[in-house]
Protein backbone atom coordinates (compact mmCIF):
# COMPACT_ATOMS: atom_id res chain seq x y z
CA UNK A 1 0.00 0.00 0.00
CA UNK A 2 1.44 3.42 -1.06
CA UNK A 3 2.24 5.63 1.97
CA UNK A 4 0.64 8.98 2.12
CA UNK A 5 2.22 12.05 2.86
CA UNK A 6 0.06 14.23 5.07
CA UNK A 7 0.20 17.67 4.42
CA UNK A 8 -1.07 20.86 7.44
CA UNK A 9 -3.77 21.94 6.35
CA UNK A 10 -4.03 25.20 3.87
CA UNK A 11 -5.11 27.06 6.32
CA UNK A 12 -2.07 26.66 8.61
CA UNK A 13 0.61 27.22 5.74
CA UNK A 14 -0.04 31.04 6.50
CA UNK A 15 0.50 30.46 10.28
CA UNK A 16 3.93 28.67 9.83
CA UNK A 17 5.33 31.22 7.10
CA UNK A 18 4.59 33.90 9.69
CA UNK A 19 5.92 32.21 12.74
CA UNK A 20 9.17 31.01 10.56
CA UNK A 21 9.59 34.49 9.63
CA UNK A 22 9.56 35.92 13.17
CA UNK A 23 11.67 33.33 14.17
CA UNK A 24 14.08 34.00 11.67
CA UNK A 25 13.86 37.99 12.64
CA UNK A 26 14.00 37.16 15.99
CA UNK A 27 17.25 35.43 15.62
CA UNK A 28 18.85 37.95 13.21
CA UNK A 29 18.09 40.91 16.01
CA UNK A 30 19.98 38.70 18.51
CA UNK A 31 23.05 37.99 16.34
CA UNK A 32 23.16 41.69 16.09
CA UNK A 33 22.64 42.73 19.50
CA UNK A 34 25.90 39.77 19.85
CA UNK A 35 27.45 41.86 17.70
CA UNK A 36 27.14 45.24 18.77
CA UNK A 37 28.07 43.30 22.18
CA UNK A 38 31.18 42.41 20.93
CA UNK A 39 32.20 45.93 18.98
CA UNK A 40 31.74 47.81 21.74
CA UNK A 41 34.91 46.23 23.50
CA UNK A 42 38.34 45.65 21.73
CA UNK A 43 37.67 43.28 19.33
CA UNK A 44 38.67 41.89 15.97
CA UNK A 45 37.75 45.13 13.65
CA UNK A 46 39.40 47.56 15.75
CA UNK A 47 41.59 46.88 18.47
CA UNK A 48 40.78 50.20 20.99
CA UNK A 49 36.80 49.13 20.68
CA UNK A 50 33.99 51.40 19.96
CA UNK A 51 32.71 52.13 23.14
CA UNK A 52 30.19 54.22 22.38
CA UNK A 53 27.97 51.02 20.96
CA UNK A 54 27.52 49.97 24.35
CA UNK A 55 24.84 52.02 24.93
CA UNK A 56 22.54 50.91 22.32
CA UNK A 57 23.97 47.19 21.88
CA UNK A 58 21.17 45.62 24.17
CA UNK A 59 18.42 47.54 22.58
CA UNK A 60 17.35 44.41 19.28
CA UNK A 61 18.48 41.68 22.61
CA UNK A 62 15.45 44.02 24.53
CA UNK A 63 13.20 44.25 21.60
CA UNK A 64 13.17 40.46 21.36
CA UNK A 65 12.68 39.48 25.27
CA UNK A 66 9.34 41.12 24.80
CA UNK A 67 8.40 40.08 21.76
CA UNK A 68 9.18 36.47 21.81
CA UNK A 69 6.53 33.70 23.60
CA UNK A 70 7.83 32.16 26.84
CA UNK A 71 8.42 28.97 24.54
CA UNK A 72 11.10 30.69 22.41
CA UNK A 73 12.67 33.10 25.04
CA UNK A 74 14.45 30.07 26.47
CA UNK A 75 16.45 28.54 23.23
CA UNK A 76 16.90 32.01 22.41
CA UNK A 77 18.74 32.86 25.82
CA UNK A 78 21.11 29.98 24.60
CA UNK A 79 21.58 31.23 21.23
CA UNK A 80 22.04 34.95 22.37
CA UNK A 81 24.48 33.78 25.39
CA UNK A 82 26.51 31.98 22.97
CA UNK A 83 27.28 34.39 20.30
CA UNK A 84 27.95 37.01 22.67
CA UNK A 85 30.84 35.12 23.63
CA UNK A 86 31.63 33.50 20.79
CA UNK A 87 32.07 36.61 18.66
CA UNK A 88 33.57 38.69 21.92
CA UNK A 89 35.87 35.61 23.16
CA UNK A 90 37.26 34.93 19.50
CA UNK A 91 40.76 34.91 20.80
CA UNK A 92 40.01 31.97 22.59
CA UNK A 93 40.71 29.41 19.22
CA UNK A 94 44.26 30.40 19.80
CA UNK A 95 43.99 28.28 22.92
CA UNK A 96 41.94 25.40 21.83
CA UNK A 97 38.82 24.75 20.01
CA UNK A 98 37.76 23.24 23.40
CA UNK A 99 38.28 26.99 25.14
CA UNK A 100 35.62 28.73 22.27
CA UNK A 101 33.16 26.36 22.86
CA UNK A 102 32.85 25.82 26.91
CA UNK A 103 33.26 29.61 27.44
CA UNK A 104 30.36 30.55 25.45
CA UNK A 105 28.37 27.38 26.35
CA UNK A 106 28.66 28.30 29.57
CA UNK A 107 27.16 31.91 29.06
CA UNK A 108 24.44 30.50 26.88
CA UNK A 109 23.17 28.19 30.14
CA UNK A 110 23.18 31.31 32.03
CA UNK A 111 21.47 34.05 29.21
CA UNK A 112 19.08 30.83 28.99
CA UNK A 113 17.87 32.27 32.78
CA UNK A 114 18.56 35.52 32.58
CA UNK A 115 16.16 36.32 29.56
CA UNK A 116 13.56 34.37 31.30
CA UNK A 117 14.11 36.61 34.16
CA UNK A 118 13.98 39.85 32.11
CA UNK A 119 10.84 38.82 30.14
CA UNK A 120 9.16 38.14 34.23
CA UNK A 121 9.99 41.99 34.67
CA UNK A 122 8.77 42.92 31.06
CA UNK A 123 5.39 41.48 31.85
CA UNK A 124 5.09 42.47 35.61
CA UNK A 125 6.26 46.48 34.97
CA UNK A 126 4.82 47.09 31.78
CA UNK A 127 5.05 50.71 31.85
CA UNK A 128 8.70 50.85 34.10
CA UNK A 129 10.02 47.40 33.58
CA UNK A 130 12.97 49.24 31.63
CA UNK A 131 14.37 50.22 35.31
CA UNK A 132 14.11 46.75 37.05
CA UNK A 133 15.61 45.18 33.74
CA UNK A 134 18.92 47.57 33.89
CA UNK A 135 19.18 46.89 37.89
CA UNK A 136 18.72 42.57 36.86
CA UNK A 137 21.22 42.62 34.45
CA UNK A 138 23.73 44.61 36.87
CA UNK A 139 22.73 41.81 39.30
CA UNK A 140 23.53 39.10 36.76
CA UNK A 141 27.12 40.40 35.55
CA UNK A 142 27.84 40.58 39.68
CA UNK A 143 26.54 36.97 39.82
CA UNK A 144 28.28 35.65 36.93
CA UNK A 145 31.64 36.13 38.87
CA UNK A 146 31.11 34.62 41.49
CA UNK A 147 32.14 31.01 42.51
CA UNK A 148 34.50 28.70 40.61
CA UNK A 149 33.13 29.85 36.93
CA UNK A 150 33.94 33.61 37.97
CA UNK A 151 34.66 35.00 34.32
CA UNK A 152 35.03 39.11 34.51
CA UNK A 153 35.61 39.35 30.86
CA UNK A 154 32.66 41.02 28.69
CA UNK A 155 30.70 43.36 31.85
CA UNK A 156 29.33 45.98 30.03
CA UNK A 157 30.82 48.74 31.97
CA UNK A 158 34.47 48.07 31.10
CA UNK A 159 33.79 48.90 27.52
CA UNK A 160 33.95 52.79 28.82
CA UNK A 161 37.30 52.48 30.09
CA UNK A 162 38.44 55.52 26.96
CA UNK A 163 35.69 57.71 28.60
CA UNK A 164 37.90 58.47 31.89
CA UNK A 165 35.73 61.16 33.78
CA UNK A 166 32.93 58.68 33.35
CA UNK A 167 35.17 55.61 34.60
CA UNK A 168 36.30 57.58 37.81
CA UNK A 169 33.01 57.61 38.79
CA UNK A 170 33.57 53.92 39.86
CA UNK A 171 35.28 55.45 43.12
CA UNK A 172 31.38 56.01 44.16
CA UNK A 173 29.77 53.16 42.74
CA UNK A 174 32.34 50.66 41.42
CA UNK A 175 31.95 49.05 37.90
CA UNK A 176 28.56 48.83 38.34
CA UNK A 177 27.20 51.96 38.66
CA UNK A 178 29.51 52.08 35.54
CA UNK A 179 27.19 49.28 34.08
CA UNK A 180 23.61 50.76 35.21
CA UNK A 181 24.93 53.52 32.86
CA UNK A 182 25.42 51.57 30.13
CA UNK A 183 22.77 49.05 30.21
CA UNK A 184 19.82 51.79 31.07
CA UNK A 185 19.34 53.45 27.60
CA UNK A 186 19.32 49.86 25.81
CA UNK A 187 16.34 48.72 28.10
CA UNK A 188 14.58 52.82 27.75
CA UNK A 189 14.97 52.83 23.68
CA UNK A 190 13.28 49.33 23.54
CA UNK A 191 10.45 50.39 25.33
CA UNK A 192 9.73 53.27 23.25
CA UNK A 193 10.14 51.49 20.29
CA UNK A 194 7.23 49.32 21.51
CA UNK A 195 4.54 52.24 21.02
CA UNK A 196 3.12 53.40 18.24
CA UNK A 197 5.18 56.14 17.92
CA UNK A 198 8.72 56.14 19.09
CA UNK A 199 8.22 60.26 19.41
CA UNK A 200 4.81 59.94 21.46
CA UNK A 201 6.58 57.56 23.72
CA UNK A 202 9.52 59.55 24.50
CA UNK A 203 7.19 62.68 25.43
CA UNK A 204 5.37 60.44 27.75
CA UNK A 205 8.75 59.00 29.34
CA UNK A 206 10.48 62.41 29.01
CA UNK A 207 10.45 62.59 33.17
CA UNK A 208 12.90 58.90 32.78
CA UNK A 209 15.29 60.42 30.47
CA UNK A 210 15.33 63.26 31.68
CA UNK A 211 16.06 61.93 35.29
CA UNK A 212 18.84 59.37 33.42
CA UNK A 213 20.37 62.14 31.91
CA UNK A 214 20.85 64.27 34.88
CA UNK A 215 22.56 61.12 36.76
CA UNK A 216 24.69 60.24 33.63
CA UNK A 217 25.97 64.32 33.71
CA UNK A 218 26.50 64.46 37.19
CA UNK A 219 28.47 61.08 37.46
CA UNK A 220 30.25 62.33 34.42
CA UNK A 221 30.97 66.26 36.24
CA UNK A 222 31.64 64.25 39.72
CA UNK A 223 34.68 62.37 37.31
CA UNK A 224 35.63 65.68 36.11
CA UNK A 225 35.90 67.45 38.88
CA UNK A 226 37.55 64.77 41.47
CA UNK A 227 40.12 63.99 39.13
CA UNK A 228 43.72 64.18 41.07
CA UNK A 229 46.39 66.70 40.85
CA UNK A 230 49.19 64.16 40.77
CA UNK A 231 51.74 66.77 40.16
CA UNK A 232 53.28 66.89 44.04
CA UNK A 233 52.48 63.23 45.00
CA UNK A 234 55.80 61.40 45.89
CA UNK A 235 56.64 58.56 43.06
CA UNK A 236 58.32 55.30 43.00
CA UNK A 237 60.73 54.62 39.93
CA UNK A 238 59.62 51.29 38.72
CA UNK A 239 61.05 49.16 36.36
CA UNK A 240 58.74 46.78 34.39
CA UNK A 241 60.07 43.88 32.60
CA UNK A 242 58.56 42.72 28.90
CA UNK A 243 60.47 39.47 28.08
CA UNK A 244 58.39 38.57 25.25
CA UNK A 245 59.05 34.73 25.60
CA UNK A 246 56.36 32.44 26.96
CA UNK A 247 58.43 29.73 28.93
CA UNK A 248 55.46 27.23 28.94
CA UNK A 249 56.13 26.75 25.70
CA UNK A 250 59.36 25.05 25.76
CA UNK A 251 61.84 23.11 27.47
CA UNK A 252 65.41 23.61 29.52
CA UNK A 253 66.29 25.65 26.90
CA UNK A 254 63.75 27.71 27.00
CA UNK A 255 63.95 28.72 30.50
CA UNK A 256 67.53 29.76 30.20
CA UNK A 257 66.89 31.78 27.51
CA UNK A 258 63.77 33.78 29.48
CA UNK A 259 66.38 33.82 32.59
CA UNK A 260 68.87 35.79 29.92
CA UNK A 261 66.61 37.91 28.50
CA UNK A 262 65.12 39.33 31.64
CA UNK A 263 68.66 39.76 33.27
CA UNK A 264 70.01 41.34 30.15
CA UNK A 265 66.85 43.81 30.03
CA UNK A 266 66.76 44.30 34.10
CA UNK A 267 70.74 45.33 33.36
CA UNK A 268 69.07 47.93 30.85
CA UNK A 269 66.52 49.08 33.43
CA UNK A 270 69.07 49.65 36.24
CA UNK A 271 70.88 52.26 34.17
CA UNK A 272 67.89 54.31 34.67
CA UNK A 273 68.17 54.25 38.53
CA UNK A 274 65.03 52.17 39.48
CA UNK A 275 63.75 52.06 42.90
CA UNK A 276 62.61 48.39 42.16
CA UNK A 277 62.35 45.92 39.32
CA UNK A 278 59.30 43.72 38.58
CA UNK A 279 59.52 40.75 36.12
CA UNK A 280 56.01 39.07 34.85
CA UNK A 281 53.96 36.41 35.71
CA UNK A 282 55.61 32.98 35.69
CA UNK A 283 59.14 34.54 34.47
CA UNK A 284 60.56 32.25 35.60
CA UNK A 285 58.78 29.02 35.66
CA UNK A 286 61.19 26.11 37.90
CA UNK A 287 60.14 26.51 41.15
CA UNK A 288 63.09 28.03 42.71
CA UNK A 289 62.26 26.89 46.45
CA UNK A 290 61.51 23.47 45.56
CA UNK A 291 64.77 22.96 43.07
CA UNK A 292 66.84 24.68 45.53
CA UNK A 293 65.87 22.18 48.12
CA UNK A 294 65.49 18.88 46.44
CA UNK A 295 67.59 19.36 43.18
CA UNK A 296 66.26 16.79 41.20
CA UNK A 297 66.81 18.10 38.04
CA UNK A 298 70.44 19.39 37.42
CA UNK A 299 69.93 21.72 34.72
CA UNK A 300 66.78 23.27 36.15
CA UNK A 301 69.19 24.07 39.76
CA UNK A 302 71.51 25.62 37.44
CA UNK A 303 68.44 28.05 35.92
CA UNK A 304 68.04 28.48 39.95
CA UNK A 305 71.40 29.31 40.45
CA UNK A 306 72.23 31.44 37.71
CA UNK A 307 68.99 33.78 38.72
CA UNK A 308 70.03 34.02 42.87
CA UNK A 309 73.98 34.81 41.28
CA UNK A 310 72.54 37.82 39.64
CA UNK A 311 70.07 38.62 42.25
CA UNK A 312 73.35 38.71 45.07
CA UNK A 313 74.45 41.94 45.47
CA UNK A 314 72.21 43.60 43.67
CA UNK A 315 71.42 47.68 45.00
CA UNK A 316 67.86 47.35 44.03
CA UNK A 317 64.58 44.54 44.96
CA UNK A 318 62.92 42.43 43.34
CA UNK A 319 59.55 41.71 42.53
CA UNK A 320 59.64 37.48 40.50
CA UNK A 321 56.74 35.72 39.26
CA UNK A 322 57.64 31.99 40.13
CA UNK A 323 55.83 28.47 41.01
CA UNK A 324 56.06 28.21 44.61
CA UNK A 325 56.17 24.43 44.98
CA UNK A 326 56.67 22.62 48.46
CA UNK A 327 56.00 19.20 50.03
CA UNK A 328 54.16 18.69 53.03
CA UNK A 329 53.48 15.60 55.03
CA UNK A 330 50.05 15.67 56.53
CA UNK A 331 48.81 14.19 59.69
CA UNK A 332 48.15 10.66 58.04
CA UNK A 333 52.00 10.68 57.64
CA UNK A 334 51.41 10.59 53.88
CA UNK A 335 53.82 13.05 52.00
CA UNK A 336 51.74 15.49 49.41
CA UNK A 337 52.95 17.92 47.06
CA UNK A 338 51.66 21.26 46.80
CA UNK A 339 51.86 24.19 44.14
CA UNK A 340 51.10 27.38 44.00
CA UNK A 341 51.20 30.57 41.20
CA UNK A 342 52.92 33.07 43.40
CA UNK A 343 55.29 36.12 43.73
CA UNK A 344 58.44 36.68 45.35
CA UNK A 345 59.96 40.31 46.54
CA UNK A 346 63.64 39.68 46.82
CA UNK A 347 66.26 41.46 48.39
CA UNK A 348 70.37 40.82 46.93
CA UNK A 349 69.46 36.34 47.12
CA UNK A 350 67.26 36.39 50.15
CA UNK A 351 63.26 36.43 49.85
CA UNK A 352 61.10 38.60 51.75
CA UNK A 353 58.28 37.95 51.29
CA UNK A 354 55.89 35.49 49.15
CA UNK A 355 52.23 36.35 47.59
CA UNK A 356 50.50 33.23 46.53
CA UNK A 357 47.52 33.40 43.89
CA UNK A 358 44.01 33.64 45.61
CA UNK A 359 41.99 33.55 42.78
CA UNK A 360 42.54 31.07 40.72
CA UNK A 361 41.65 30.62 36.78
CA UNK A 362 38.73 28.15 35.84
CA UNK A 363 39.84 24.99 34.11
CA UNK A 364 43.11 26.43 33.32
CA UNK A 365 44.68 26.53 36.83
CA UNK A 366 42.06 24.88 38.96
CA UNK A 367 39.07 22.44 37.96
CA UNK A 368 37.46 21.23 41.36
CA UNK A 369 34.84 18.59 39.70
CA UNK A 370 37.76 15.95 38.74
CA UNK A 371 36.07 13.31 40.47
CA UNK A 372 32.84 14.03 39.40
CA UNK A 373 33.37 15.01 35.72
CA UNK A 374 36.10 12.80 35.01
CA UNK A 375 35.67 13.12 30.98
CA UNK A 376 36.34 16.82 31.15
CA UNK A 377 39.08 16.33 33.57
CA UNK A 378 40.59 14.22 30.81
CA UNK A 379 39.87 16.76 28.26
CA UNK A 380 41.39 19.84 30.51
CA UNK A 381 44.60 17.84 31.38
CA UNK A 382 45.25 17.31 27.69
CA UNK A 383 45.96 21.18 27.22
CA UNK A 384 47.98 23.51 28.03
CA UNK A 385 47.57 23.72 31.71
CA UNK A 386 48.86 24.10 34.69
CA UNK A 387 46.93 23.39 38.09
CA UNK A 388 47.42 25.29 41.18
CA UNK A 389 46.27 25.73 44.76
CA UNK A 390 44.61 28.88 46.08
CA UNK A 391 46.80 31.01 48.67
CA UNK A 392 44.61 32.21 51.76
CA UNK A 393 46.31 35.50 52.49
CA UNK A 394 46.26 38.70 51.37
CA UNK A 395 49.74 40.06 50.95
CA UNK A 396 51.00 43.64 51.15
CA UNK A 397 55.01 44.05 50.13
CA UNK A 398 56.69 46.51 51.40
CA UNK A 399 60.28 48.25 50.13
CA UNK A 400 61.83 51.35 50.79
CA UNK A 401 58.36 52.61 52.57
CA UNK A 402 56.12 51.77 49.55
CA UNK A 403 53.27 49.26 50.22
CA UNK A 404 52.42 47.37 47.46
CA UNK A 405 50.06 44.03 46.90
CA UNK A 406 50.39 42.32 43.29
CA UNK A 407 47.23 40.57 41.99
CA UNK A 408 47.97 38.00 39.56
CA UNK A 409 47.03 37.28 36.23
CA UNK A 410 43.15 38.11 35.98
CA UNK A 411 43.10 38.91 39.31
CA UNK A 412 43.43 42.67 38.26
CA UNK A 413 39.53 42.29 37.08
CA UNK A 414 37.68 42.00 40.07
CA UNK A 415 37.34 44.55 42.18
CA UNK A 416 36.65 42.90 45.52
CA UNK A 417 40.40 41.49 45.18
CA UNK A 418 42.11 44.61 44.19
CA UNK A 419 39.76 46.81 46.96
CA UNK A 420 40.54 44.15 50.14
CA UNK A 421 44.60 44.61 49.07
CA UNK A 422 44.12 48.64 49.52
CA UNK A 423 42.13 48.23 52.70
CA UNK A 424 44.73 45.97 54.22
CA UNK A 425 47.51 49.12 53.09
CA UNK A 426 48.35 49.08 49.77
CA UNK A 427 49.86 52.36 48.05
CA UNK A 428 50.45 50.40 44.54
CA UNK A 429 48.92 47.44 43.17
CA UNK A 430 51.65 45.72 40.74
CA UNK A 431 49.58 43.21 38.72
CA UNK A 432 52.36 40.17 37.34
CA UNK A 433 50.49 38.63 34.18
CA UNK A 434 51.32 36.31 31.34
CA UNK A 435 48.71 36.64 28.52
CA UNK A 436 51.22 35.36 25.54
CA UNK A 437 49.69 31.98 25.64
CA UNK A 438 46.38 33.97 23.35
CA UNK A 439 48.41 35.21 20.91
CA UNK A 440 45.98 38.09 20.60
CA UNK A 441 46.85 41.42 21.21
CA UNK A 442 42.84 42.05 21.27
CA UNK A 443 42.93 39.71 24.36
CA UNK A 444 45.52 41.86 26.07
CA UNK A 445 43.54 44.90 25.73
CA UNK A 446 40.94 43.56 26.72
CA UNK A 447 42.51 42.64 29.94
CA UNK A 448 44.35 46.09 30.17
CA UNK A 449 40.92 47.81 29.97
CA UNK A 450 39.41 46.44 33.26
CA UNK A 451 42.86 47.26 35.09
CA UNK A 452 41.79 50.80 34.46
CA UNK A 453 38.84 50.20 37.02
CA UNK A 454 41.23 48.96 39.71
CA UNK A 455 42.90 52.40 39.78
CA UNK A 456 39.94 54.79 39.35
CA UNK A 457 38.23 52.13 41.98
CA UNK A 458 40.68 52.78 45.13
CA UNK A 459 42.65 55.62 43.49
CA UNK A 460 45.86 54.10 43.24
CA UNK A 461 48.22 53.65 40.65
CA UNK A 462 48.17 50.54 38.93
CA UNK A 463 51.25 49.22 37.42
CA UNK A 464 51.46 46.12 35.30
CA UNK A 465 54.59 43.77 34.02
CA UNK A 466 53.46 41.50 31.31
CA UNK A 467 55.04 38.62 29.64
CA UNK A 468 54.25 40.08 26.72
CA UNK A 469 51.85 42.70 26.65
CA UNK A 470 50.21 45.10 27.68
CA UNK A 471 53.25 46.38 30.06
CA UNK A 472 52.38 49.72 31.46
CA UNK A 473 51.48 52.43 34.17
CA UNK A 474 47.71 53.58 35.18
CA UNK A 475 47.71 56.66 37.34
CA UNK A 476 45.03 56.65 39.67
CA UNK A 477 42.95 59.06 37.52
CA UNK A 478 42.99 55.60 35.18
CA UNK A 479 44.85 57.12 32.64
CA UNK A 480 47.34 55.12 30.98
CA UNK A 481 50.72 57.02 30.95
CA UNK A 482 53.51 54.85 29.64
CA UNK A 483 53.61 51.44 28.27
CA UNK A 484 55.20 48.97 25.63
CA UNK A 485 53.67 47.45 22.94
CA UNK A 486 52.54 44.03 22.84
CA UNK A 487 54.29 41.36 22.09
CA UNK A 488 57.54 43.13 22.12
CA UNK A 489 60.58 42.68 23.99
CA UNK A 490 61.77 46.09 26.15
CA UNK A 491 62.24 47.33 29.77
CA UNK A 492 59.73 50.15 31.00
CA UNK A 493 61.14 52.95 33.82
CA UNK A 494 58.26 55.35 35.32
CA UNK A 495 58.02 57.42 38.23
CA UNK A 496 54.91 55.87 39.71
CA UNK A 497 52.48 58.44 41.77
CA UNK A 498 51.91 56.88 44.99
CA UNK A 499 48.99 57.52 46.69
CA UNK A 500 48.23 56.54 50.67
CA UNK A 501 45.17 58.99 52.19
CA UNK A 502 42.82 58.96 49.89
CA UNK A 503 40.07 56.40 50.50
CA UNK A 504 37.21 56.02 48.60
CA UNK A 505 33.72 55.57 49.02
CA UNK A 506 33.87 52.37 46.67
CA UNK A 507 37.32 51.21 49.08
CA UNK A 508 34.86 51.19 52.23
CA UNK A 509 31.68 50.29 51.22
CA UNK A 510 32.69 47.76 48.08
CA UNK A 511 30.24 46.47 45.82
CA UNK A 512 27.21 48.27 47.48
CA UNK A 513 25.94 49.02 44.08
CA UNK A 514 25.34 45.45 42.60
CA UNK A 515 24.44 44.41 46.08
CA UNK A 516 21.42 47.22 45.38
CA UNK A 517 21.04 46.39 42.17
CA UNK A 518 20.22 42.35 43.24
CA UNK A 519 18.34 43.68 46.39
CA UNK A 520 15.81 45.85 44.12
CA UNK A 521 15.74 43.25 41.44
CA UNK A 522 14.38 40.50 43.51
CA UNK A 523 11.91 42.86 45.49
CA UNK A 524 10.63 44.06 42.61
CA UNK A 525 9.54 40.49 40.97
CA UNK A 526 8.25 39.61 44.16
CA UNK A 527 6.20 42.65 44.26
CA UNK A 528 5.25 42.48 41.04
CA UNK A 529 4.11 38.61 41.47
CA UNK A 530 2.11 39.36 44.32
CA UNK A 531 0.41 42.75 42.56
CA UNK A 532 -0.35 40.33 39.28
CA UNK A 533 -1.87 37.84 41.52
CA UNK A 534 -4.08 40.63 43.75
CA UNK A 535 -5.32 41.86 39.98
CA UNK A 536 -6.30 38.28 39.51
CA UNK A 537 -7.90 37.50 42.36
CA UNK A 538 -10.18 40.97 42.34
CA UNK A 539 -10.90 40.23 38.99
CA UNK A 540 -12.48 36.71 39.24
CA UNK A 541 -14.50 38.19 42.40
CA UNK A 542 -15.70 41.14 40.61
CA UNK A 543 -16.65 38.46 37.45
CA UNK A 544 -18.15 36.32 39.75
CA UNK A 545 -20.57 38.96 41.44
CA UNK A 546 -21.39 40.00 38.10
Amino acid sequence: MASTIRRPPAADIPGQKKRSREILEELSLLLLSALLFALAFPNFLYRWGFFPLAYIALVPAFVVIHRAGWVRIFPYGLFYGFACYAIFNYWLTTWSAWGIFVVPSIYAVYFVLLLPVLKIIDHLFPRHGYFFQTLAWVGYEYLRIQFFLGYPYGILGYTQYPFLPLVRFASVAGMWGITFLVVFPSAFVARLLRGPGMVGALRRRWPAAAAYVLVFTAAVAYGGFTKMDLSEAPTWRVALIQQNIDPWRGDEATYEKALDVNIRLSTQALEQDPDIVVWSETSIVPSISYHTRYRESERRYRIIRGLMEFLDGQDVSYVVGNNFREKRVLHTGEESEWSYNATFLYREAEVVDVYKKLRLVPFSEHFPYRGILTWMHKIVASLDVHPYDAGSEYVVFEDGGVRFSTPICFEDSFGYLNRNFVREGADVLVNMTNDSWASSVVCEIQHTTMAVFRATENRRSMVRSTNSGITCVIDPNGRITHKIAPFAEGCLVADVPVIRTETTLYTRWGDWFAYLGLGVGAASAVVGALLLLLRRKTSSQKGRRE
